[in-house]
């Protein structure tokens, strides 16, 4: 059996915070503001899992009400995703993820984010895309007001499970 999920996630710039995305520190003037480390990419990919098995969204989850997850590192998030995900008897078949901001540039940073994502994912690294566009400065993250996020998840029923 297979389902497919959807997820979406959008953080503004802030000063004085690190900008972490896919679950590495980019170098630029501003970080994302958020209750946990805010990385977009990484959110995305868990409300991606979440929609895929009906769980609703990381907000349900990890909400921003509570400080258990003040400055939560995301790795950890999707971690406990990925183990839900797990618990259910699935695994990753693809994950295809894309960062949208006018600035910073991602590309030299793609590799090493695709890494770590198959790693968090627990599935090979073929099964990861990630890619990064602009929006032509269009809209808020045109202005480079902050970042957004989508993937798309592909995740399967694990033999005997």
């Amino acid at each position: 059996m297979f389902k497919v999920g959807n997820g979406f996630d959008v953080h503004a710039f802030e000063t004085g915070r690190p900008l972490i995305v896919g679950g590495i520190e980019i170098p630029h003037d501003r970080g994302l503001k958020g209750h946990s480390d805010a990385d977009v990419l990484l959110h995305t990919m868990a409300d991606a899992i979440l929609g895929a098995l009906g769980l609703g969204d990381i907000g349900k989850f990890f909400p921003d009400t509570d400080s258990r997850f003040k400055d939560m590192d995301s790795r950890d998030l999707l971690s406990q995703v990925v183990d839900m995900m797990k618990e259910k008897g699935y695994k990753v078949g693809n994950i295809d993820a894309v960062i949208m901001a006018e600035a910073p540039r991602f590309r030299p940073y793609i590799d090493e984010m695709q890494n770590v994502a198959a790693a968090l994912l627990k599935t090979d690294i073929s099964n990861v895309n990630i890619k990064a566009t602009t929006t032509e400065k269009l809209g808020f993250t045109g202005r480079k007001e902050g970042i957004a996020s989508q993937a798309v998840i592909l995740i399967e029923k694990m033999e005997g499970a």
